[in-house]
Formats: structure tokens, C-alpha cells, sequence
């Protein structure tokens, strides 16, 4: 029987949305307030879906305790009260939410092997979420 879970966390960190290959012009008009020289901060919920058989001895997928300390000690511990602009994930890429997705399912994809992972989204806004499911296509 498979089934799925899905666990939410809560981090904070900051982004300028600026790309070294366009103009200033061009950012500005492609970026809006997002590309002020200063950045701005965003409090992210980070939900990790994950899926597998449920156990039939302890009727779960995965043991909640191994999935939060992983994702804290891989996650929140390396993106919360961090300006994302500097951090080696980021040097090649502008710092978009839809980027910051998918970093943060290819962490997961390579470290949480106790469970299938589904997708992770991320919710930047009360207005604005992203959801990254993995594929060969977009690696960053």
C-alpha cells in the first residue's frame, strides 16, 4: 500500500533578483522591485512530499524523526537567515524561487534515502508557490 506524506517547514532568507548578463536596464524591467541593490527578505514554507510502502509493523512511510532531521541539518540549517545571492548554490544562477525549488529537491533527491521523494514546494508568498517534481531536463 502506498501512500504519501507531506511535512511543512518554515525558513527565512533573502534574494536580489539580478542576472550579470543583462543590462541594468534589462534587470530592472525584467525583475521590477525584486532587483533592488539591497534585496529583500522572504519567510519560505517549505513543504517535502515524500511517498513509499507503509510498514506494516510500524504503519508508516518513513520515521518523521529521520525526515525533519534531515531536512534540518541539510536544509534549514544552510538556507535560513541566509542571503541567497551569496551561497555557492547560487553563483551561476539569479536566485529565483522557481531555482531555490529545485535546489532544494536535488538536496533531498541525494540525501533522504528512507523514502521515495514526490516533489517539494515552496511557497514564497501568500501569492506566489513553486513545485519541483525532479527532471533529467533542469538540472541547475
Amino acid at each position: 500500500m502506498k501512500a504519501y506524506l507531506t511535512r511543512r517547514y518554515m525558513f527565512s532568507a533573502s534574494h536580489r533578483l539580478h542576472s550579470e548578463t543583462m543590462s541594468m536596464e534589462e534587470n530592472l524591467a525584467t525583475y521590477g522591485k525584486c532587483n533592488n541593490p539591497y534585496g529583500h527578505g522572504h519567510n519560505y514554507a517549505l513543504e517535502v512530499t515524500v511517498s513509499g510502502q507503509v510498514d506494516e509493523q510500524t504503519g508508516m512511510i518513513c520515521n518523521l524523526v529521520d525526515l525533519d532531521g534531515f531536512v534540518k541539518r541539510e536544509v534549514l540549517e544552510h538556507f535560513d537567515v541566509q542571503n541567497l545571492n551569496t551561497l555557492p548554490e547560487f553563483a551561476k544562477n539569479v536566485p529565483t524561487t522557481e531555482h531555490l525549488c529545485i535546489v532544494l529537491y536535488e538536496i533531498v533527491q541525494r540525501g533522504f534515502k528512507f523514502a521515495h521523494l514526490e516533489k517539494v514546494r515552496l511557497e514564497e508568498t501568500m501569492m506566489n508557490s513553486f513545485e519541483y517534481a525532479g527532471g533529467a531536463e533542469t538540472r541547475i
